[in-house]
């Protein structure tokens, strides 16, 4: 097991993007709550995203534009609109959430190229930041939540955690995230709350008998 879970710790170090430099780390960011409202915020590490991303479909079927005010957010639904304040340069940036990510422990937003440059970001890689819903989307579609912990290149780790974990935690899958290069990400779990999903994550990270990568991501489709 412990094989296991250190393989998953060097994978997750491996999916960050190379241009990023090392910034010091936040503890886990708080779970929203089951229906987010306005004022909720949360403060941590943010990334920012490109190519090969830029083009492609993003998690709600729009294509990713990079130099528009959009980002990437693991929980929040989709439409949800943020203020991302950079607690270093004290700009700030309004973006709406169109893709699920960062995919990466500590990190808690991937904005766009474009937002990256608004608040003066790119040369970082990493900024911190805290994050403020100040709208809400007309319609919230209803997702299900899962545990990601792990992100590998070589889909054969990923399968041997994905098999581990299945044994231990019940029904667990493989979601491939294209880049370059592209990652297997191990998902655990259905759960219909962010709260059980967060349980499971909690669980998992007492279990894995070493620090443990896991994380709530939401599904948006099934």
């Amino acid at each position: 097991m412990k094989f296991v879970w250190g393989v998953m710790t060097a994978a997750l170090l491996l999916a960050g993007c190379a241009h990023k430099k090392n910034v010091r780390g936040f503890p886990p960011p708080p779970s929203p709550p089951a229906a987010v409202q306005l004022g909720y915020s949360e403060t941590g590490l943010a990334s920012w995203y490109g190519n090969p991303y830029h083009g492609r479909p993003a998690a709600d079927g729009e294509i990713y534009d990079m130099e528009q005010m959009t980002a990437a957010h693991r929980t929040l639904p989709f439409n949800t609109w943020v203020r991302v304040f950079d607690l270093d340069t004290d700009k700030n940036v309004d973006l709406r959430i169109t893709d699920r990510g960062p995919f990466v422990a500590g990190r808690i937003i991937d904005v766009s190229h474009a937002a990256a440059r608004a608040i003066e970001m790119i040369g970082p890689g990493l900024a911190r930041v805290r994050i403020e819903v100040i709208r809400l989307p007309a319609v919230a579609e209803p997702g299900l939540f899962a545990v990601q912990v792990g992100a590998f290149r070589d889909r054969r780790n990923a399968e041997r955690v994905r098999g581990e974990m299945e044994t231990r935690y019940g029904p667990a899958r493989l979601v491939m995230r294209a880049g370059n290069p592209s990652v297997w990400r191990v998902l655990v779990g259905s759960e219909p709350s962010e709260d059980q999903a967060n349980s499971l994550a909690v669980r998992i990270r007492q279990e894995s008998g070493e620090k443990s990568q896991a994380f709530v991501v939401r599904v948006d489709s099934v």
